[in-house]
Protein backbone atom coordinates (compact mmCIF):
# COMPACT_ATOMS: atom_id res chain seq x y z
CA UNK A 1 0.00 0.00 0.00
CA UNK A 2 1.53 3.31 -1.05
CA UNK A 3 2.03 6.33 1.18
CA UNK A 4 -0.74 8.43 -0.37
CA UNK A 5 -3.36 5.74 0.09
CA UNK A 6 -2.31 5.23 3.71
CA UNK A 7 -2.69 8.95 4.40
CA UNK A 8 -6.12 9.04 2.77
CA UNK A 9 -7.19 6.07 4.89
CA UNK A 10 -5.98 7.89 8.00
CA UNK A 11 -8.03 10.97 7.07
CA UNK A 12 -11.07 8.80 6.36
CA UNK A 13 -10.56 7.14 9.75
CA UNK A 14 -10.66 10.56 11.44
CA UNK A 15 -13.98 11.39 9.76
CA UNK A 16 -15.35 7.92 10.57
CA UNK A 17 -14.47 8.35 14.24
CA UNK A 18 -16.09 11.79 14.26
CA UNK A 19 -19.33 10.51 12.75
CA UNK A 20 -19.34 7.44 14.98
CA UNK A 21 -18.80 9.46 18.15
CA UNK A 22 -21.59 11.84 17.12
CA UNK A 23 -24.13 9.15 16.20
CA UNK A 24 -23.45 6.96 19.23
CA UNK A 25 -23.00 9.89 21.59
CA UNK A 26 -26.34 11.50 20.82
CA UNK A 27 -28.11 8.24 21.67
CA UNK A 28 -26.42 8.15 25.06
CA UNK A 29 -26.50 11.87 25.80
CA UNK A 30 -28.83 14.28 23.94
CA UNK A 31 -26.43 17.17 24.59
CA UNK A 32 -23.95 15.49 22.24
CA UNK A 33 -26.29 15.86 19.28
CA UNK A 34 -25.35 18.55 16.77
CA UNK A 35 -27.79 21.32 15.92
CA UNK A 36 -28.71 22.71 12.51
CA UNK A 37 -25.07 23.73 12.02
CA UNK A 38 -23.99 20.07 11.85
CA UNK A 39 -23.42 20.13 8.10
CA UNK A 40 -21.41 23.35 8.27
CA UNK A 41 -19.29 21.96 11.09
CA UNK A 42 -18.41 18.95 8.98
CA UNK A 43 -17.72 21.23 6.02
CA UNK A 44 -14.99 22.82 8.11
CA UNK A 45 -13.79 19.37 9.09
CA UNK A 46 -13.41 18.79 5.36
CA UNK A 47 -11.61 22.11 4.94
CA UNK A 48 -9.17 21.18 7.69
CA UNK A 49 -8.47 17.79 6.15
CA UNK A 50 -8.09 19.42 2.73
CA UNK A 51 -5.39 21.63 4.24
CA UNK A 52 -3.67 18.47 5.48
CA UNK A 53 -3.88 16.94 2.01
CA UNK A 54 -2.41 20.05 0.39
CA UNK A 55 0.49 20.06 2.86
CA UNK A 56 1.05 16.39 2.08
CA UNK A 57 1.07 16.93 -1.68
CA UNK A 58 3.65 19.69 -1.28
CA UNK A 59 5.92 17.56 0.91
CA UNK A 60 4.95 14.00 -0.06
CA UNK A 61 8.51 12.86 -0.76
CA UNK A 62 9.47 13.22 2.88
CA UNK A 63 9.53 10.12 5.07
CA UNK A 64 7.53 11.86 7.81
CA UNK A 65 4.30 10.83 6.04
CA UNK A 66 4.99 7.12 6.30
CA UNK A 67 2.31 5.25 8.24
CA UNK A 68 3.01 1.73 9.42
CA UNK A 69 2.07 -0.48 12.34
CA UNK A 70 4.26 1.57 14.69
CA UNK A 71 2.49 4.81 13.78
CA UNK A 72 -0.97 3.24 14.10
CA UNK A 73 -0.10 2.08 17.62
CA UNK A 74 1.09 5.58 18.53
CA UNK A 75 -2.12 7.04 17.08
CA UNK A 76 -4.22 4.83 19.33
CA UNK A 77 -2.11 5.54 22.41
CA UNK A 78 -2.00 9.27 21.76
CA UNK A 79 -5.73 9.61 21.08
CA UNK A 80 -6.61 7.59 24.19
CA UNK A 81 -4.29 9.62 26.41
CA UNK A 82 -5.55 12.91 25.03
CA UNK A 83 -9.19 11.89 25.42
CA UNK A 84 -8.78 10.78 29.03
CA UNK A 85 -6.69 13.78 30.08
CA UNK A 86 -9.00 16.18 28.24
CA UNK A 87 -11.93 14.71 30.13
CA UNK A 88 -10.11 15.05 33.44
CA UNK A 89 -9.20 18.70 32.88
CA UNK A 90 -12.19 19.94 30.88
CA UNK A 91 -14.96 22.11 32.18
CA UNK A 92 -15.27 22.29 35.93
CA UNK A 93 -11.88 21.02 37.11
CA UNK A 94 -9.49 23.92 36.68
CA UNK A 95 -11.45 27.06 35.91
CA UNK A 96 -9.26 30.01 36.83
CA UNK A 97 -10.97 33.33 36.03
CA UNK A 98 -8.02 35.43 37.18
CA UNK A 99 -5.63 33.71 34.81
CA UNK A 100 -7.41 32.47 31.73
CA UNK A 101 -11.15 32.18 32.41
CA UNK A 102 -11.16 28.80 30.72
CA UNK A 103 -10.62 25.27 31.90
CA UNK A 104 -6.87 24.84 31.87
CA UNK A 105 -5.91 22.06 29.47
CA UNK A 106 -2.44 20.72 30.14
CA UNK A 107 -3.43 17.75 27.98
CA UNK A 108 -2.75 19.89 24.89
CA UNK A 109 0.89 18.87 25.33
CA UNK A 110 -0.07 15.33 24.22
CA UNK A 111 -0.80 16.02 20.51
CA UNK A 112 2.10 18.47 20.45
CA UNK A 113 4.53 15.85 21.71
CA UNK A 114 3.12 12.96 19.67
CA UNK A 115 3.26 15.05 16.51
CA UNK A 116 6.84 16.13 17.11
CA UNK A 117 8.07 12.71 18.21
CA UNK A 118 6.20 10.41 15.82
CA UNK A 119 5.27 12.54 12.83
CA UNK A 120 2.42 14.72 11.54
CA UNK A 121 -0.08 11.93 10.85
CA UNK A 122 0.21 10.65 14.43
CA UNK A 123 -0.11 14.21 15.74
CA UNK A 124 -3.19 14.86 13.60
CA UNK A 125 -4.98 11.70 14.71
CA UNK A 126 -4.02 12.17 18.36
CA UNK A 127 -5.31 15.74 18.49
CA UNK A 128 -8.44 15.30 16.38
CA UNK A 129 -9.81 11.96 17.59
CA UNK A 130 -8.59 12.45 21.15
CA UNK A 131 -10.31 15.83 21.44
CA UNK A 132 -13.56 14.49 19.96
CA UNK A 133 -13.59 11.59 22.42
CA UNK A 134 -12.70 13.94 25.27
CA UNK A 135 -15.60 16.25 24.41
CA UNK A 136 -17.95 13.26 24.31
CA UNK A 137 -16.77 12.08 27.72
CA UNK A 138 -17.16 15.57 29.17
CA UNK A 139 -20.71 15.80 27.86
CA UNK A 140 -20.82 19.54 27.12
CA UNK A 141 -21.32 18.97 23.41
CA UNK A 142 -19.34 18.18 20.28
CA UNK A 143 -17.46 20.64 18.08
CA UNK A 144 -15.92 18.67 15.21
CA UNK A 145 -14.23 21.75 13.76
CA UNK A 146 -12.45 22.38 17.07
CA UNK A 147 -11.34 18.77 17.13
CA UNK A 148 -9.82 19.22 13.68
CA UNK A 149 -8.15 22.36 15.01
CA UNK A 150 -6.60 20.26 17.77
CA UNK A 151 -5.51 17.80 15.12
CA UNK A 152 -3.78 20.58 13.21
CA UNK A 153 -1.89 21.44 16.40
CA UNK A 154 -0.34 17.97 16.39
CA UNK A 155 0.15 17.89 12.64
CA UNK A 156 2.06 21.18 12.52
CA UNK A 157 4.24 20.13 15.46
CA UNK A 158 5.18 17.13 13.32
CA UNK A 159 6.21 19.29 10.37
CA UNK A 160 9.47 19.91 12.21
CA UNK A 161 10.59 16.72 10.45
CA UNK A 162 10.80 18.71 7.21
CA UNK A 163 14.01 20.42 8.29
CA UNK A 164 17.27 18.53 8.53
CA UNK A 165 18.68 21.71 10.02
CA UNK A 166 16.24 22.07 12.91
CA UNK A 167 17.76 25.34 14.06
CA UNK A 168 17.07 27.04 10.73
CA UNK A 169 13.52 25.72 10.79
CA UNK A 170 13.00 27.02 14.32
CA UNK A 171 14.09 30.51 13.35
CA UNK A 172 11.46 30.67 10.60
CA UNK A 173 8.76 29.31 12.89
CA UNK A 174 9.71 31.75 15.63
CA UNK A 175 9.35 34.73 13.30
CA UNK A 176 5.93 33.59 12.03
CA UNK A 177 4.75 32.92 15.59
CA UNK A 178 5.98 36.33 16.75
CA UNK A 179 3.97 38.03 14.01
CA UNK A 180 0.83 36.07 14.91
CA UNK A 181 1.33 36.84 18.61
CA UNK A 182 1.70 40.56 17.97
CA UNK A 183 -1.40 40.66 15.76
CA UNK A 184 -3.51 38.75 18.31
CA UNK A 185 -2.37 40.97 21.19
CA UNK A 186 -3.06 44.16 19.24
CA UNK A 187 -6.50 42.83 18.33
CA UNK A 188 -7.23 42.22 22.01
CA UNK A 189 -6.34 45.79 22.96
CA UNK A 190 -8.60 47.04 20.17
CA UNK A 191 -11.46 44.91 21.55
CA UNK A 192 -10.86 44.53 25.31
CA UNK A 193 -14.53 44.37 26.31
CA UNK A 194 -15.42 41.05 24.69
CA UNK A 195 -16.95 38.29 26.79
CA UNK A 196 -14.89 35.14 26.99
CA UNK A 197 -17.06 32.57 25.22
CA UNK A 198 -14.93 29.68 26.49
CA UNK A 199 -15.34 30.56 30.16
CA UNK A 200 -17.57 28.05 31.92
CA UNK A 201 -19.68 29.30 34.82
CA UNK A 202 -20.00 26.22 37.02
CA UNK A 203 -22.81 27.54 39.23
CA UNK A 204 -25.04 28.66 36.37
CA UNK A 205 -23.95 26.05 33.84
CA UNK A 206 -23.34 28.54 31.04
CA UNK A 207 -20.49 29.60 28.79
CA UNK A 208 -19.35 33.10 27.93
CA UNK A 209 -20.74 35.22 30.75
CA UNK A 210 -17.50 36.85 31.92
CA UNK A 211 -15.44 39.56 30.29
CA UNK A 212 -11.95 38.50 29.33
CA UNK A 213 -9.37 39.76 31.81
CA UNK A 214 -6.20 41.64 30.97
CA UNK A 215 -4.02 38.67 31.87
CA UNK A 216 -6.10 36.41 29.65
CA UNK A 217 -5.96 38.98 26.87
CA UNK A 218 -2.18 39.02 26.83
CA UNK A 219 -1.81 35.30 27.59
CA UNK A 220 -0.57 34.55 24.08
CA UNK A 221 2.20 37.11 24.54
CA UNK A 222 3.03 35.56 27.92
CA UNK A 223 3.13 32.12 26.35
CA UNK A 224 5.35 33.35 23.52
CA UNK A 225 7.83 34.81 26.01
CA UNK A 226 7.92 31.52 27.92
CA UNK A 227 8.52 29.56 24.71
CA UNK A 228 11.28 31.98 23.79
CA UNK A 229 12.88 31.48 27.20
CA UNK A 230 12.76 27.70 26.74
CA UNK A 231 14.34 28.14 23.33
CA UNK A 232 17.19 30.14 24.85
CA UNK A 233 17.65 27.98 27.95
CA UNK A 234 17.67 24.75 25.94
CA UNK A 235 19.68 26.11 23.05
CA UNK A 236 22.01 23.11 23.16
CA UNK A 237 19.13 20.64 23.38
CA UNK A 238 17.82 21.02 19.86
CA UNK A 239 14.97 18.55 20.34
CA UNK A 240 13.45 20.41 23.29
CA UNK A 241 13.85 23.78 21.60
CA UNK A 242 12.40 22.56 18.30
CA UNK A 243 9.50 20.70 19.91
CA UNK A 244 8.37 23.73 21.89
CA UNK A 245 8.81 26.14 18.98
CA UNK A 246 6.88 24.02 16.47
CA UNK A 247 4.21 23.26 19.07
CA UNK A 248 3.72 26.99 19.49
CA UNK A 249 3.07 27.48 15.79
CA UNK A 250 0.77 24.46 15.71
CA UNK A 251 -1.23 25.88 18.60
CA UNK A 252 -1.59 29.32 17.03
CA UNK A 253 -2.65 28.00 13.63
CA UNK A 254 -4.73 25.03 14.78
CA UNK A 255 -6.71 26.85 17.45
CA UNK A 256 -6.91 29.86 15.14
CA UNK A 257 -8.51 27.69 12.45
CA UNK A 258 -11.10 26.42 14.93
CA UNK A 259 -11.97 29.85 16.30
CA UNK A 260 -12.21 31.52 12.90
CA UNK A 261 -14.52 28.76 11.66
CA UNK A 262 -17.05 29.89 14.26
CA UNK A 263 -17.44 33.17 12.37
CA UNK A 264 -19.46 31.14 9.86
CA UNK A 265 -20.75 28.32 12.06
CA UNK A 266 -22.01 30.38 15.00
CA UNK A 267 -22.27 33.73 13.25
CA UNK A 268 -19.69 35.33 15.55
CA UNK A 269 -18.18 38.70 14.68
CA UNK A 270 -14.39 38.42 14.25
CA UNK A 271 -13.83 40.15 17.60
CA UNK A 272 -15.73 37.45 19.48
CA UNK A 273 -14.06 34.63 17.56
CA UNK A 274 -10.56 36.00 18.13
CA UNK A 275 -10.79 37.74 21.51
CA UNK A 276 -13.55 35.62 23.02
CA UNK A 277 -12.41 32.20 21.76
CA UNK A 278 -8.97 32.12 20.18
CA UNK A 279 -6.99 34.08 22.76
CA UNK A 280 -8.46 32.39 25.89
CA UNK A 281 -7.81 28.97 24.37
CA UNK A 282 -4.46 29.50 22.63
CA UNK A 283 -2.84 31.56 25.39
CA UNK A 284 -2.97 28.97 28.19
CA UNK A 285 -2.10 26.27 25.65
CA UNK A 286 1.15 28.09 24.90
CA UNK A 287 1.99 28.29 28.57
CA UNK A 288 1.48 24.55 28.94
CA UNK A 289 3.51 23.92 25.80
CA UNK A 290 6.44 25.81 27.30
CA UNK A 291 6.24 23.85 30.56
CA UNK A 292 5.13 20.33 29.66
CA UNK A 293 6.46 19.64 26.16
CA UNK A 294 10.12 19.87 27.34
CA UNK A 295 9.32 17.38 30.11
CA UNK A 296 7.76 14.93 27.66
CA UNK A 297 10.59 15.29 25.15
CA UNK A 298 13.17 14.83 27.90
CA UNK A 299 11.42 11.75 29.29
CA UNK A 300 11.13 10.25 25.81
CA UNK A 301 14.81 10.88 25.07
CA UNK A 302 15.78 9.26 28.37
CA UNK A 303 13.61 6.22 27.63
CA UNK A 304 15.11 5.82 24.17
CA UNK A 305 18.60 6.04 25.61
CA UNK A 306 17.88 3.39 28.22
CA UNK A 307 16.28 1.02 25.73
CA UNK A 308 18.88 1.67 23.05
CA UNK A 309 16.31 2.74 20.44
Amino acid sequence: MNKTLKLILALVAVVAFFVGIWLIGRMLNPSLDLDETALLRFVFVGVGLLIVLVIYLLTSKHKMWEVGTREVVYMAIGAALYAILSYLFNGTVFVVPSVSQVSLRPAIAIPMFFGYAFGPVVGLFTGAVGNMFGDALTGFGLSPQWSIGNGLVGLIAGLSWLFDDKKRGMNTVLIVSAILTILATIYYFLNPGQANTLFYDVENGIFGDAQITLIAGVSIAIGFVLVLLVRLLFGKNIDVAAAVTWSMLGNLLGIGFAAISDIWINGYPPAIAIVGEFIPAAGPNLIFAAILVPLLVGAYASTRKQTGR
